[in-house]
């Protein structure tokens, strides 16, 4: 079933096929967040300690880091267009299990599906919204990863008002999303088949770096770091967010997932700004006011009353979310031909750091308070000073030729894209 029209250029696709990678992100990330979101009810049906908690976050948030830069650097060799549908499939089999699990290690075993399926989804989508952009990578990559972050916002609701009252096995009912979500990749698979690959040719012909080996490589451990300090910092949000405001204002499980739903729909608004403005003012510009720029609202953050939480946790969720959209495309600069490895190193690299950070804070939680966790976390975005460290970047023309010895030259001479 072909769910995207066809078209014979890239520009009169790029605005439907991007709007349909978005919904399939949306709902990809939907089931994720539903999992996360379903966090109290878990600890409540399976008695489970803040700890365990982290460890589930961990499995589900590594078995995608894992896989998903070795999907990507397979993919830039030999693209998979028709893998998009079979990651869905997969993370539909694990909400099935975590719906139906009736020990600690079913959950374990829906939490690395959802993990799995998502390292499939996210380098191939990533790569095909790229694409689709006609050459505004930053507008792209904001359009698909709104999306997402848009997805993610609705778990706590749909657990509020749907799972909450129904029970943990009312989770399987949204397979029937993921289901028509598969349709769509199918019918992005043949699009991305028949046109992608022309389209990554030509965007090969006019990519280059003119940064050095050593160049890339010291600011891509920048990007690393920076990445770190946004993911870790949102980890404390997403998984114990909810917790945060049951025991510190003695908030009610619904009214808290309320309360997160508006701090991830902020997200989602913010990843909208980062990439529009990157392709516009420079990546280094939105990087520096993402991260950093939030730190004086994180130091506030645990000292404040729930009025002003959830004030100050709403704008630091926009303005930190307008980040890794400018991350990843210059990323993908510094490495041209190599968009579904950065693609899923990032993705991975940013599930990775948001189990380690779960697990890690669920850990120190127990033996100290989440109020000492957040304000430990308080501090992270002070990590945006790094971005000091990122060298300018240049575009050059189509015509323009690579500085010998640059990494775009090693690239082409390796057999790269």
């Amino acid at each position: 079933m072909n769910t995207v029209p066809e078209h014979s250029t890239q520009t009169s696709a790029s605005y439907r096929v991007l709007g349909a990678a978005s919904l399939c992100h949306l709902t990809n990330d939907m089931l994720q967040s539903l999992f996360l979101a379903a966090y109290p009810l878990l600890k409540g049906n399976f008695h489970l300690s803040f700890g365990q908690i982290g460890v589930l976050t961990l499995v589900f948030q590594i078995t995608a880091s894992l896989l998903q830069p070795l999907v990507g650097l397979y993919t830039d060799r030999k693209p998979l267009p028709y893998s998009l549908p079979f990651g869905m499939m997969i993370s539909t089999s694990g909400l099935l299990a975590l719906a139906f699990a009736h020990n600690y290690a079913m959950l374990l075993v829906g939490g690395a599906l959802l993990g799995v399926g998502s390292s499939i989804f996210h380098p191939e989508s990533s790569r095909l919204a790229r694409l689709a952009s006609g050459g505004a990578h930053g507008m792209a990559q904001s359009i698909f990863q709104v999306g997402g972050n848009f997805g993610s916002s609705l778990g706590p609701l749909f657990v509020a008002f749907f799972v909450l009252p129904r029970g943990q096995q009312s989770l399987a009912w949204f397979t029937l999303v993921a289901m028509f979500a598969t349709l769509v990749l199918a019918g992005l698979g043949h699009w991305y088949k028949k046109h992608g690959q022309a389209i990554q040719n030509s965007h090969a012909r006019m990519t280059t770096t003119v940064l050095s080996r050593k160049q890339v490589g010291g600011a891509l451990v920048v990007l690393i770091f920076l990445t770190l300090s946004k993911y870790f910092y949102l980890a404390s949000i997403t998984s114990y967010y909810v917790f945060y405001l049951m025991q510190h204002f003695h908030s009610t499980q619904r009214d808290a997932q309320l309360y997160l739903f508006f701090f991830l729909a902020a997200v989602a608004a913010g990843t909208v700004i980062g990439g529009p403005v990157g392709d516009r003012i420079g990546r280094k510009k939105v990087i520096w006011g993402s991260i950093l720029g939030v730190l004086p609202l994180t130091l506030l953050l645990p000292y404040v009353t729930l009025p002003l939480t959830i004030t100050l946790s709403v704008v630091i969720g926009l303005v930190i979310a307008s980040a890794f959209s400018a991350i990843l495309v210059y990323a993908q600069e510094l490495m041209p031909g190599r968009v579904g490895m950065v693609s899923g190193l990032f993705f991975g690299f940013a599930f990775g750091l948001g189990g380690l950070g779960a697990a890690v804070l669920g850990t120190l939680a127990d033996h100290t308070s989440i109020d000492f966790v957040y304000k430990v976390c308080s501090f992270l975005p002070a990590l945006g000073l790094l971005t000091g460290f990122l060298p300018e970047t240049k575009k050059p023309g189509p015509r323009e030729q690579p500085a010998s010895g640059t990494y775009a030259e090693s690239i082409a001479f390796a057999g790269g894209e």
